[in-house]
């Protein structure tokens, strides 16, 4: 059902596309649809333009994708049941492994004196700075 709604929205995005790539530009930008810096005759007050088969498809479209972009959002979110960080945090930690019982040995302590600095390796080459 999921890969079905995809590729409906892939092709209903095809067809949106070229609804609106076919239509024709009306130009003017703003003032031109309020009736300013025109002389066109669709504009008196405003454009009221007429549904053509390209406009209303486009608004189907557009329509369509936006609706199929709803459903498929919700089916891909939906798919597991939400879990709380509270439940990640009550579960047990796996356990420990028991410490041997026999003794136990420590690392050697470490010296309080500082040691005396390593003089710096020779250059490899034989060249001398």
């Amino acid at each position: 059902m999921y890969t079905f709604l995809l590729v409906l929205l892939i092709l209903d995005a095809l067809v949106l596309i070229a609804a609106v790539l076919l239509q024709a530009g009306k130009g003017g930008g703003l003032a031109a649809s309020f009736g300013g810096a025109s002389s066109s005759a669709d504009s008196v007050i405003g454009t009221r333009q007429a549904g053509n088969l390209l406009t209303q498809a486009s608004w189907w479209c557009g329509g369509i994708f936006l609706g199929l972009a709803f459903v498929l959002q919700l089916m891909s979110s939906r798919s597991t049941a939400p879990k709380s960080v509270l439940d990640q945090l009550a579960a047990p930690a796996a356990p420990a492994a028991p410490a041997p019982a026999g003794p136990a040995t420590a690392a050697p302590p470490s010296p309080l004196t500082p040691s005396a600095p390593v003089a710096p390796a020779a250059p490899a080459g034989g060249r001398k700075p």
